[in-house]
């Protein structure tokens, strides 16, 4: 087993303008799912309350009376917007689109943010077409009201970005930014302008995964299996290292589209972004694209019997062996 230091990142700065940042309010795009929070949402909030003006939370859903109930309490949230429509019941892009620009220019909010998730990525950049002004995506740090931090060519450099945009329509890259916590007084709600249905889209059915395990862009704890798992059997291995420990289990892209694990796993810059306490990639090389996903990760351990592969280069402890032996010799160990 042996040690090794990560790089440093390359920065480089980029100037897309230079108008004063002037009164800040932001509206803040809740994601919601069985009346639960996501907690992306929570760091996304954490990022608007960094831009110094007041933060207005925006709940949109069929019956959303126990989530709009839990933002009111959120810590930084000033004022809760609700709609309330059967039209909101399934997350549909075009009509949440539609109600982000409608209550941007009722209220005046100079920054519309949402977590830089699924559904802010499938939602923001519709918002941001119809306010014509450009998108400022995975945003990992705020330097002012106007200047962003985030990165570039799957993470490999960090920008800077200034917008003289009058309006702000930002994704927040979750695992950058703490969770927001709770205030003692409820912020005030309010209805939110009504949209009319949207017919570009319908909803039709959903099919969902359901875990026990930990939810895998939360976790304190990752376990990732890539192409040298060789079949989705194997990755029994994995589950069951995880439940000894109480950890999520990954994916890379190689696994995914080779059919071993369903996507909803998947971990990389076209996947989910994670920065748990732990991460271990098991079998994983280490491309570009995987690494994006989780080099964040305060401590990575590696293991695959390529001494030569990328991944040791970004991890803290490798371990240079076949991972159909090493694993369950480690499960045995905990």
């Amino acid at each position: 087993m042996f040690a090794l230091r990560r790089a440093a990142l390359p920065t480089m700065s980029l100037a897309r303008g230079y108008a004063s940042s002037g009164n800040v309010s932001a509206l803040l795009l809740v994601e919601h799912k069985d009346n639960k929070i996501a907690a992306s949402t929570l760091n996304a909030l954490t990022a608007a309350s960094g831009l110094g003006g007041s933060v207005t939370a925006l709940v949109a859903g069929s019956a959303p009376d126990s989530v709009v109930a839990e933002v009111s309490k959120l810590a930084g949230v000033s004022k809760v917007l609700v709609a309330k429509d059967a039209v909101f019941a399934h997350t549909l892009p075009e009509s949440h689109a539609s109600l982000l620009v409608e209550t941007q220019k009722k209220h005046g909010f100079t920054h519309l943010i949402a977590a830089h998730s699924a559904f802010g990525k499938n939602i923001l950049p519709r918002a941001a077409a119809l306010l014509d002004v450009a998108q400022i995506s995975d945003i990992t740090g705020i330097e002012g009201a106007d200047t962003f931090v985030r990165p570039i060519y799957a993470g490999n450099a960090i920008a800077t970005v200034k917008s003289n945009d009058s309006i702000k329509v930002i994704t927040v890259r979750g695992t950058a930014f703490p969770a927001a916590g709770h205030q003692d007084a409820a912020a005030p709600h309010e209805d939110a302008p009504a949209v009319g249905q949207k017919d570009q889209s319908e909803f039709v059915s959903e099919h969902m995964q359901k875990s026990d395990r930990p939810e895998l862009d939360s976790a304190t704890r990752v376990i990732a299996g890539g192409r040298g798992m060789k079949n989705g059997e194997n990755f029994g291995l994995l589950y069951e290292m995880a439940d000894k420990i109480g950890a999520a289990v990954g994916a890379s892209r190689a696994a995914v589209d080779a059919g071993y694990v369903d996507n909803s796993l998947q971990i990389g810059q076209t996947g989910k972004i994670v920065a748990p306490e732990l991460y271990v990639a098991v079998g994983i090389s280490g491309a570009i694209q995987h690494l994006a996903g989780m080099k964040d990760s305060k401590t990575i351990v590696a293991i695959n019997k390529d001494p030569e592969a990328p991944i040791f280069q970004v991890a803290d402890y490798g371990l240079v062996a076949d991972l159909f032996t090493a694993v369950p010799e480690l499960t045995k160990k905990l």
